[in-house]
């Protein structure tokens, strides 16, 4: 059992999607990977893309609705929270940020401790399609945590249980030169209102707050949650919105080649902008956060 004071690892990101075949195409024009198509046991689906650095993207359909309907009534808090946001933000978005756990039961006993448990454990298996086309059952299990003042983002822990080792390296090669995810950007009017969630999260009591918002480190990559003036400075995007609450807003990636990516983009009819170094790709269809990519120092 890992200590409650050593910061975990990002594991994954949670991106809501209407179909599976538009966030494939979506990806492919920006140069990923993407994984065969893989199907839940409660009704939805998805379609990753890996990384080297062991993160990944997880863009999330709905495979049946009354799957998912009924998973929901039984207390399933993935499958709920997915259906809370579909109905108030969109079918595509960026719902969730997933840390790495090697207790998920004590994880779920923490948070229900600290008063930051957004439900019932989740623990499931499913068939998962390797790159030599070969299956393996891999088991999980999830512990929920979520602060009810931010109804549009949550969070939870995974332990994976019985998951053998797969080789990956032909899904983590990318056209794009990414390699990882090193920063996760959220918004909120203000950010420290939600410092102690972040921090319980991560595991990481120690935070840099500036005018712009607040960083926590997890294990290899950054939470940064910017107030409006650090949306505007670091994404050029400009809210007019007093909504309050966390919000999923980027996903920053490494790169190895910078000038390649935006030759790569340009070719695929994908727009980008360059801000501060980075080069900034809006949300479109299959795709519901901002994308950044920078490069490898």
């Amino acid at each position: 059992m890992a200590s409650p004071r050593t910061r975990r690892p990002l594991d994954h990101l949670v991106l809501p999607v209407e179909d599976l075949d538009t966030t494939r195409q979506r990806h492919s024009a920006l140069g990923f990977n993407v994984a065969a198509d893989a199907r839940h046991p409660f009704g939805t689906e998805n379609a990753c893309v890996f990384f080297e650095d062991g993160t990944y993207l997880e863009p999330l359909a709905i495979a049946s609705r009354e799957e998912c309907e009924e998973a929901a009534r039984k207390g399933n808090v993935f499958v709920a929270r997915d259906q809370a946001y579909r109905f108030r933000r969109s079918d595509t978005g960026f719902s969730a940020m997933v840390v790495g756990s090697s207790d998920a039961d004590g994880d779920h006993a923490r948070f229900l401790e600290l008063g930051m448990s957004a439900g019932e454990m989740l623990e499931f298996s499913r068939p998962m399609k390797l790159p030599d086309g070969s299956e393996l059952s891999a088991s999980f299990k999830l512990s929920f945590a979520a602060d009810l003042r931010s109804p549009d983002f949550f969070s939870f822990a995974v332990e994976r249980i019985n998951v053998p080792t797969a080789d990956r390296s032909a899904l983590t090669a990318h056209e794009n030169g990414v390699t990882g995810i090193s920063e996760i950007i959220l918004s909120e009017l203000n950010p420290t209102d939600f410092q102690y969630y972040i921090q319980e999260l991560a595991c990481n009591r120690e935070v840099d707050a500036n005018s712009f918002g607040m960083s926590v480190e997890l294990e290899g990559a950054t939470i940064t949650v910017f107030n409006k003036a650090g949306l505007e400075t670091h994404l050029g995007i400009t809210d007019p919105s007093r909504e309050r609450g966390l919000t999923g807003r980027a996903i920053v990636y490494q790169v190895k080649d910078l000038a390649a990516l935006g030759a790569l983009l340009l070719k695929n009819n994908v727009t980008a902008r360059q801000v501060g170094g980075r080069l900034l790709v809006d949300p479109a269809p299959g795709q519901g956060a901002y994308y950044c990519f920078e490069e490898i120092r």
